[in-house]
């Protein structure tokens, strides 16, 4: 008797991720970042009141990838237009998705404000160390030493200054809920994050405060890497300057001592 096999359909494309094609760059990770955020949207049931609002740079396409409502920024001022639609309309998941040039260096007040007032948002950090989108120019994440188009022989800290830790800065502000670091390199870390984004989500749905987190990206074609070695560079190079893991908790008990 001939053995029969019998199909069963183990994955789908998640309702809030858009059935298109992705223009990112080979080995880019964000459009591995949009589907884990488009998974925890269709989990937590969140689609219709969800609103995602970014501005320019790379992060600016995340409009062609989620299925969700959404709103376009200045350069910048994504936490301050996301606090406006999350006062005028509590009920929504409002979140904002912004790269290292974006939030760490133009928009760094309004992510600090936004932190210490304690606005019941969420921000998802994409550092991928470089500007992605114009031509791969020293962002404020920049590793020392880090070869890029504005640094040719390497970011020298004793002239443009050490990079900014973002989670650790923002996790001591006083309205801060929840902050996080993660990355998606390799199968442990894509899990993390995808636990990362639904903890976030879960913090402003029960109103607790501010949420960030920051994810490690890869960026192959302004680091002139392949993408495979783009992704050991991010574990072997940027992991030890920005340790993985929660920051809540220290910047709580520093508060309290």
């Amino acid at each position: 008797m001939a053995q029969q096999w019998i199909e069963q359909v183990v994955y789908r494309r998640p309702e809030a991720l858009a059935d298109t094609p992705t223009h990112y760059c080979p080995g880019c990770t964000h459009g591995l970042i949009h589907k884990l955020i488009a998974e925890v949207i269709d989990e937590l049931g969140i689609q219709e009141r969800t609103i995602a609002v970014a501005p320019v740079g790379c992060a600016v396409f995340l409009y062609n990838y989620l299925e969700v409502d959404s709103a376009e920024a200045a350069h910048g001022r994504a936490p301050a237009m996301a606090t406006g639609l999350k006062r005028v309309q509590p009920d929504r998941v409002v979140f904002t998705y912004q790269g290292d040039g974006d939030l760490a260096a133009i928009g760094i007040a309004e992510a600090v404000w936004a932190a210490t007032r304690g606005e019941k948002i969420t921000i998802f950090f994409i550092n991928n160390a470089i500007y992605g989108m114009t031509g791969g120019q020293m962002a404020p994440t920049t590793l020392p030493g880090q070869v890029t188009t504005s640094s040719p022989t390497g970011r020298d800290v004793a002239s443009t200054g050490l990079p900014i830790h973002i989670a650790e800065l923002v996790a001591g502000l006083p309205g801060t809920a929840y902050v996080t670091r993660c990355s998606v390199y390799d199968i442990h870390t894509i899990k993390q994050a995808k636990k990362a984004i639904r903890r976030a989500f879960r913090v402003q749905m029960e109103g607790a405060g501010f949420s960030l987190v920051e994810f490690l990206s890869s960026c192959p074609t302004n680091w002139k890497l392949t993408p495979r070695q783009a992704l050991d560079w991010i574990k072997q190079e940027m992991v030890p300057y920005y340790p993985l893991g929660d920051c809540s908790l220290a910047s709580r008990v520093s508060r309290q001592n």
